[in-house]
């Protein structure tokens, strides 16, 4: 029979049913949202006069929100001549779906790892991440085609078919990635009510796929200091250990790493990122002892 002890957490985290729902959340649906909001916030249209030259400079407004919504808006004030009403230019956006991208899936084995800087001997970990492409509409509500076409073409140069932008996305865990933003589609459509001579509101509808990622919890770890190995002669519980393997890390005083446990610094010492070795000790007892996992110590059985 072999009988393993670990001393401290070890490194990592097992996956099981229980403790797939349990709460958390990283607000990364959100700040992909946000992300996608401020890539559109500086627009502009200039408004000239016959002689070309510039009399007024509009920043255009952008906000969350159907298209829908802006348009039963814009129904309550036909001619945009109430004193508090929703004015154009303006544009709209929404997150209108989200969907697995396998393409892009990376190996679900393996972590992400970050060391304190405050406590070197807890590691974070997590799961690499989940692909999801998150499709958005952005909406541009004009009142001419000029202004119209003046934020088309402060956006669509930028977008060969995509835009990068980087985005800290684990903050606790340090993770940044530049995140695709494609350009997928541009519509247009021309709102009209009543008659045909009067134009009512001109929108522009841009389709874009933001291909982000979805993490899982942070887990908060300790680092393995010592692994101790018992062998017995056979399976039942009371049999005496006969060998013991001891692994411990290795470091010497000037940081080289050493599999002489009697040359190394005491293990208390050694911190998560330091290059450290193994070192390994092997033990062989008559004494009919056996180890106690509760008390820590050899006792008869």
């Amino acid at each position: 029979m072999i009988q393993v002890l670990v001393l401290w957490p070890v490194i990592g985290h097992v996956r099981s049913g229980n403790l797939m729902f349990e709460y958390f959340s990283n607000g990364l649906i959100r700040r992909y949202v946000t992300v996608f909001g401020s890539m559109f916030k500086d627009l502009q249209v200039q408004r000239t006069n016959n002689s070309g030259v510039r009399v007024q400079t509009i920043a255009v407004p952008i906000a969350y929100g159907p298209k829908q919504k802006f348009l039963v808006r814009l129904d309550t004030d036909p001619n945009l001549d109430r004193a508090v009403a929703i004015s154009l230019p303006r544009i709209g956006f929404e997150l209108s779906g989200m969907n697995y991208d396998p393409v892009r899936k990376l190996n679900s084995t393996q972590k992400n790892s970050y060391i304190l800087t405050s406590d070197k001997s807890t590691l974070r970990t997590q799961y690499t991440p989940v692909p999801y492409d998150l499709q958005f509409i952005l909406s541009i509500f004009v009142r001419n085609a000029d202004d119209g076409t003046q934020i088309l073409e402060q956006i669509l140069p930028y977008f060969m078919p995509d835009w990068n932008t980087t985005v800290n996305l684990i903050p606790s865990m340090k993770i940044s990635m530049d995140i695709p933003t494609v350009l997928t589609s541009v519509d247009f459509e021309d709102v009209y009510e009543g008659d045909y001579q009067t134009r009512r509101t001109i929108i522009w509808n841009l389709n874009f796929t933001m291909k982000g990622y979805l993490y899982g919890p942070v887990t908060n770890t300790g680092t393995i200091t010592r692994t101790q190995i018992d062998f017995h002669a056979n399976t039942a519980l009371d049999t005496p250990r006969s060998s013991r393997v001891v692994i411990v890390p290795g470091l010497l005083a000037n940081g080289s790493p050493t599999s002489n446990s009697a040359a190394s610094v005491d293990r208390s010492l050694i911190d998560v990122d330091d290059d450290y070795g193994f070192a390994s000790n092997t033990f062989f007892y008559t004494d009919g002892l056996i180890y106690n996992p509760v008390t820590g110590g050899d006792e008869k059985p």
